[in-house]
């Protein structure tokens, strides 16, 4: 198994390729994500074991994985895809979802040593802290650092799960390729990344901007109503940019020989 390094404009091209496999069949997409999402929110509801919806998460991400690769093959989806990864070496998947929930937690225990817990609580109950908290400088320092310690985990799990899946690499050895092939190819995830802060972020902020603005700060419609609907089509876009990621550092390429990851 080899990966290649790409180019900034090869991580811009990922999510242009994502909104392409979306666009084979937005109806079926929209509804897939919603089913995925309303799975994870019944399993987190659950008493004593609603932390188990993180521990699906690699498993789900194979299955998008699988309903990208359809529309690239086949122009089309299966449903039944979205549950791929339950079949493709569920116990793999399953060690990979717990390995995921334990640094979650290592991520969330950390936080509470910059705000006495006021982000963790959060993050874990839903319970949004008080004004004076949100405002403060240790929230804030909470908030970083939970940024700056999820990014090395985005790493390992970037490519983990479909490795483990369709490469047949143990949890460890799919934690170490994925975790490298994103080192090595920095330059095309900050090119991923500047698209898709833009689309996801930038732009609805500016139309947010632009409502308020014109209607003197008082908009006569809710705003959100306008702004939701784009993220909705957007979350389709960005889960089939994960496989033109792994297609354009894992799969085949028209360019030279491809540098090996570590190891």
């Amino acid at each position: 198994m080899r990966a290649r390094v790409v180019s900034f404009l090869s991580g811009v091209r990922w999510f242009i390729e994502g909104w392409r496999l979306f666009r084979t069949s937005p109806g079926l997409w929209l509804a897939l994500v919603l089913a995925y999402w309303m799975i994870l929110a019944t399993v987190s509801l659950l008493p004593v074991i609603g932390f188990a919806a993180w521990v699906l998460h690699p498993a789900f991400s194979v299955g998008f994985m699988a309903l990208s690769r359809s529309c690239e093959q086949r122009g089309s989806l299966q449903a039944t895809l979205l549950f791929d990864g339950f079949r493709s070496r569920p116990v793999v998947q399953l060690i990979l979802g717990c390995a995921y929930l334990g640094l979650l937690a290592g991520l969330i225990s950390a936080t509470t040593l910059a705000d006495d817990g006021a982000l963790a609580s959060w993050m874990l109950t839903g319970r949004r802290p008080e004004e004076q908290q949100l405002q403060s400088a240790e929230f804030f320092s909470a908030l970083l650092l939970a940024g700056v310690l999820y990014v090395p985990i985005m790493m390992l799990f970037w490519f983990a799960p479909v490795l483990a899946a369709w490469h047949a690499m143990g949890p460890l050895q799919a934690l170490f390729y994925s975790f490298f092939a994103s080192l090595m190819n920095w330059r095309a995830f900050l090119g991923y990344l500047s698209v898709a802060a833009a689309v996801t972020v930038v732009i609805p902020f500016l139309l947010l901007g632009v409502f308020l603005l014109t209607s003197g700060g008082r908009p006569k419609f809710n705003v959100m109503a306008l702004i939701f609907p784009l993220l909705i089509f957007l979350l389709p876009t960005l889960f089939a940019s994960f496989y033109a990621s792994y297609r354009g550092v894992f799969g085949r390429s028209d360019s030279a020989e491809p540098d090996a990851v570590p190891g």
